[in-house]
């Protein structure tokens, strides 16, 4: 299959050359995507150029998920090679890496700042790109709850999005007030001409090239930190009682976790672990006997902080991290035939959620 030649624009505008062709290698390519019309970008496009860009800026926070990507690219390279034959070619390039989903953490909570609180402030990109809300999900051990974006033109295929939102109010006084203090000046990446691109998306489905290249960069950069640096003691105070507070006072929005779908998560994580690398000891496995899911454990990253006397500092926390799934089949009754299980579940979520609890110094 060629390279889209709307999403190469528009990665090529964002990342260059270089990252692009290696974006196109790495990751598996939309069957629906095999049409384009130059020039004229569909909102499945731009929704699987944004994934793309997202999984870049994944992959350069966490040196797990770089190094393992860097692996199952050359991996794949030999299998293509050794499947295209004498000749080198083959109609359907072999991907290393089968984007499911990402993942990322909110905060719903009205002193926000600029910014729209919880789940709201990524609905208003997602529906137009073409997500719709698939099923919510109760995290109530770590007072969150979490929702699932697939996407209608091609839900297997475009990675998902599973969007938690933290709640405040479950929480102390002290540690509100903590919260209070962190995002009341997150700032809104949204412009207005972009508010109205996503609206022009929204209601045709399609943007001009020029117009979309446009709005890449400002979707892209909500997946961020949107507030100031943090205050160390409030950091402290939201730690004793979330970690998935603490994470989002230094990471913001940024992806918490992108996910690789694999045919068996158990063979990879023994094989993961056999290495030396730093795996989740145990496959979380579904209620429903279909998603098993595992993770590198978080890689420590270094983070700014403001002290008691107003100097900036700064201290490792735990970033972003890689995970892996494996997903099986249903038989769905209405259109009798067997569809992959899209779905999550609170008791996985909870448990890989946990990758970002390390130790900060």
């Amino acid at each position: 299959m060629k390279r889209n030649a709307n999403i190469d624009a528009l990665l090529q505008s964002l990342l260059g050359p270089e990252k692009t062709a290696i974006l196109f290698e790495t990751l598996n390519r939309p069957s629906v995507l095999s049409h384009c019309e130059p020039g004229i970008v569909s909102r499945t496009e731009l929704a699987q150029a944004m994934n793309m860009a997202l999984f870049d800026g994944l992959i350069a926070r966490s040196a797990n998920g770089r190094h393992y990507t860097t692996r199952a690219l050359a991996t794949a390279r030999e299998r293509g090679q050794a499947h295209g034959g004498a000749s080198g070619q083959q109609d359907q390039p072999i991907s290393a890496v089968c984007f499911d989903h990402g993942a990322l953490r909110t905060v719903r909570w009205s002193r926000n700042g600029a910014l729209p609180p919880g789940e709201a402030a990524f609905a208003r990109i997602l529906v137009p790109l073409g997500f719709e809300l698939r099923n919510r999900y109760p995290l109530d051990k770590l007072g969150m709850t979490g929702r699932a974006y697939a996407h209608r033109d091609a839900p297997e295929e475009i990675a998902q999005f599973f969007v938690s939102e933290l709640h405040p109010e479950r929480f102390s006084r002290d540690f509100q007030e903590a919260v209070t203090r962190i995002v009341s000046s997150s700032v809104d990446p949204l412009t207005p001409n972009a508010t109205a691109l996503l609206w022009d998306l929204h209601r045709d489905g399609s943007l001009p090239l020029a117009y979309a290249q446009e709005l890449l960069p400002i979707i892209v950069g909500a997946f961020a930190r949107q507030h100031a640096v943090p205050h160390e003691r409030d950091y402290d105070t939201v730690l004793r009682e979330s970690a998935e507070m603490a994470w989002i006072a230094t990471e913001g929005n940024a992806f918490n976790h992108a996910t690789d779908r694999v045919v068996d998560v158990f063979a990879l994580a023994d094989a993961e672990k056999s290495l030396g690398l730093p795996m989740k000891p145990d496959v979380e496995c579904s209620r429903s006997g279909r998603v098993f899911q595992t993770a590198y454990r978080a890689d420590l990253v270094e983070r700014p902080f403001v002290d008691s006397e107003g100097r900036q500092i700064t201290r490792t926390v735990p970033g972003s991290f890689y995970e892996f799934i494996t997903r099986k089949h249903e038989f769905d009754t209405v259109s009798g035939r067997w569809r992959l299980d899209l779905r999550f579940d609170a008791g996985n979520a909870q448990g890989i959620f946990k990758m970002t609890a390390g130790v900060t110094m």
